[in-house]
């Protein structure tokens, strides 16, 4: 995962989102698991999720909720298709089909859609030149994650890479990201920002483990990270990196029954 860094996005209050996210803005996280049922067992478990059945063009696809809002996504993966069990946050688009035309121009791939997702918006997946995946989301009915900064809500995107200048720079162009003038000289890590804020990040690493590549990582806001632990070990999951201080709280790296990566994040008070 991020091996022992921590994330560098600033701590969030909580809130409701009611306004269509903005260019390249993080809104909407999705798992794509072989077993989704058992997946959303674990989840619901971990988080306190509920779940409502997704879009019908999706496949079986549900959406976790918190007090009927709307947080991620689960689906299942095509049986005939060997890809990663995996977490992948979607950046909002205006026009995802631009988008997904820019992504190519810009030396990635774009691999599923774009198509529509019923009333609730218009998607694609892609990749980014690293090999990174990701998703696109245009908005219609669905805005994305309805609520952010309590338990079980995503908090925070970070793309893990081996260099960082070269594929921010993919987004920035793709997504019209703003950069920061300058960055500590002993860090390899650019935030994305938009409207000067950071939304999201990408670390370099130099070097990755060998079953991993470049990936996105997303980070879960949990109310107490040991707990959290205990209850992730107890269900079947993995340990990969374990809780250590940062500047905004607690983190930990770990994997979930099927082997999906994520983190957690306790935010300081």
């Amino acid at each position: 995962m991020t091996e022992g860094r921590a994330p560098g996005g600033p701590a969030a209050p909580s809130g409701v989102a009611s306004a269509r996210p903005a260019l390249g803005t993080p809104c909407w996280v999705s798992l794509t698991a072989h077993g989704p049922t058992a997946a959303q067992e674990f989840y619901g478990e971990l988080f306190g999720w509920e779940f409502r059945a997704g879009p019908r063009q999706l496949g079986p696809y549900v959406r976790a909720l918190l007090d009927g809002r709307e947080v991620a996504g689960i689906g299942r993966l095509p049986a005939d298709r060997h890809l990663t069990v995996a977490w992948t946050p979607y950046l909002a688009s205006d026009r995802v089909d631009a988008t997904a035309d820019t992504v190519r121009l810009c030396g990635g791939t774009v691999g599923v859609g774009p198509l529509d997702a019923g009333d609730a918006g218009r998607l694609a997946i892609g990749s980014d030149p690293s090999g990174a995946v990701f998703g696109v989301w245009q908005a219609a009915a669905h805005l994305g994650t309805a609520v952010t900064g309590v338990h079980g809500t995503p908090a925070w995107h970070e793309l893990v890479t081996y260099e960082a200048a070269g594929v921010a720079t993919f987004y920035e162009t793709v997504f019209g990201y703003g950069r920061q003038a300058a960055k500590p000289a002993d860090t390899d890590h650019v935030p994305l920002l938009v409207d000067g804020r950071p939304v999201a990040g990408v670390r370099g690493l130099g070097a990755l483990p060998r079953d991993r590549g470049p990936h996105w990582v997303t980070y879960f806001e949990v109310d107490d990270a040991d707990e959290a632990l205990a209850r992730i070990v107890g269900r079947g999951g993995r340990v990969l990196h374990p809780v250590r201080d940062v500047a905004h709280g607690r983190v930990a790296d770990v994997a979930d029954p099927e082997g999906a990566r994520f983190a957690l994040i306790q935010r300081s008070c």
